[in-house]
């Protein structure tokens, strides 16, 4: 009788090991490759890793990932830098019709990346935003966020800033741990 209550307890504990073990490997922030999902589980989206993108655009602002926005944004954007948000940003058509492959071959409906699947899950069929800091996805990933801490910090300015308070947004890294908002520190939801 003791043989079989220590073998059905070997056997319990063993079950219990090998299931924990399994959700903890599940669990991780790497890629998710199974039937369910194609999706890169991270809080990253592709880094930007082109040089002409980086020169042109981030001279004057963050350089934004093209993963938060799907193919027709960053196609309607480039055909419009006449008027880049109140600025003109026009570019020569080498360089524009270079930067917009780029764009697009990046774009959040190209890459499999978690996040950018949830931005596009967020926008209406059809839409086609150009501002990535009023995206749904956005606003409801800083609705908890006080508004004197966003556009009341004069060291922030405004959801747009994503680098002032994304200690790694540089590389595509938007966890939340990774947050601290100047005159403010670290947030934790």
């Amino acid at each position: 009788m003791n043989k079989k209550i220590m073998t059905g307890a070997i056997i319990m504990a063993s079950t219990v090991v090998l299931s924990v073990s399994g959700i903890a490997f599940a669990d991780r922030d790497e890629y998710h490759t199974d039937s369910y999902s194609m999706y890169k589980r991270s809080s990253t989206v592709t880094a930007v890793n082109n040089k002409l993108y980086t020169t042109e655009c981030a001279a004057c602002h963050f350089a934004y990932q093209p993963g938060w926005l799907p193919a027709r944004s960053w196609k309607k954007m480039m055909q419009n830098l006449d008027d880049h948000f109140g600025e003109n940003a026009e570019l020569d058509q080498k360089t524009n019709d270079l930067l917009t492959q780029y764009l697009v071959a990046e774009s959040a409906d190209v890459k499999p990346h978690r996040k950018s699947h949830k931005v596009l899950r967020s926008i209406r069929a059809g839409a086609t935003p150009q501002r990535i800091s009023t995206l749904p996805y956005m606003l409801r990933k800083h609705d908890e966020i006080p508004a004197r801490l966003i556009t009341g910090n004069a060291k922030v300015g405004s959801a747009a800033n994503c680098i002032a308070c994304h200690t790694g947004a540089s590389e595509g890294q938007f966890n939340e741990h990774g947050v601290k908002i100047p005159g403010y520190g670290p947030w934790e939801d």
